[in-house]
């Protein structure tokens, strides 16, 4: 199993915000909570493959928002902020290099991987602020192939789709319930804490997650699992969260 991370740019501060309101990130402190991170998912059993350093890119760092891999086909993304764009390059040379058969987002569409939650065969596709329904399109017909069926999402009032909801492993779908998404209302666990909607699978029934979401992670030990803790508090004042962070490169049920 390996997971494709990023280091910081130093530029990191200048990061993008949308829906929270700016505030000074320490990069110092941000490139020891991405070491941590890095360390949890190789302690967890996970070779750690880094793509190049973006260091002109402020926001690179948020590698999952660049490819969305499933199976052995990595698409590459085409994300809705021009400035991002070049943040791909990198990415599509370390998962080619990987072995991954490549496919691309082209214009008009658009695509943040973070808008993409996979669960075993059903990927779903956030329609949000960064992913227009071409990018979703393109997706859809990118992955067929390979089995996956396409659900469009709405997304409102977040960033992403997996800023709203990701999953257990069991396939529970986590959100906050003011953010959860229309079409997952009838089928959720309610978490307490906002930033508790967003966990990375580890192995074993480890489950990662920040560490502000203390009560989250007792919801989540209650139902068998074993969270896993990691500060990322910097890259939450960008509107990042644990999954943002990294791609989980293994033939996965979910990420």
């Amino acid at each position: 199993m390996k997971a494709l991370v990023r280091r910081p740019s130093p530029r990191l501060n200048e990061g993008i915000v949308t829906y929270v309101e700016r505030r000074p990130v320490d990069v110092e402190l941000a490139r020891a909570q991405w070491a941590a991170y890095v360390q949890v998912l190789e302690d967890a059993g996970w070779e750690t493959v880094e793509a190049p350093p973006a260091d002109e890119s402020p926001d690179g760092v948020f590698v999952e928002d660049a490819v969305v891999v499933y199976g052995n086909v990595a698409v590459i993304a085409r994300p809705g902020v021009e400035a991002r764009r070049s943040e791909t390059i990198g990415v599509e040379a370390a998962v080619a290099a990987l072995g991954y058969a490549i496919e691309r987002i082209e214009e008009p569409g658009t695509l943040d991987g973070g808008d993409v939650l996979k669960i075993r065969d059903t990927v779903y596709a956030g329609l949000s602020g960064r992913t227009n329904a071409e990018g979703v399109r393109q997706l859809r017909e990118a992955l067929a192939p390979h089995g996956a069926k396409l659900v469009e999402v709405p997304v409102q009032g977040v960033l992403h789709l997996k800023s709203a909801v990701t999953a257990l492993p069991d396939g529970s779908i986590l959100g906050f319930s003011p953010l959860v998404p229309e079409a997952f209302r009838g089928n959720f666990v309610a978490v307490p804490e906002e930033s508790g909607a967003h966990v990375v699978l580890l192995r074993g029934g480890k489950v990662m997650l920040a560490a502000d979401c203390p009560r989250t992670a007792e919801l989540i030990t209650a139902r068998g699992y074993d969270p896993v803790v990691v500060d990322i508090s910097e890259f939450q004042k960008l509107e990042g969260c644990v999954t943002c962070l990294s791609v989980r490169l293994r033939r996965a049920t979910y990420a």
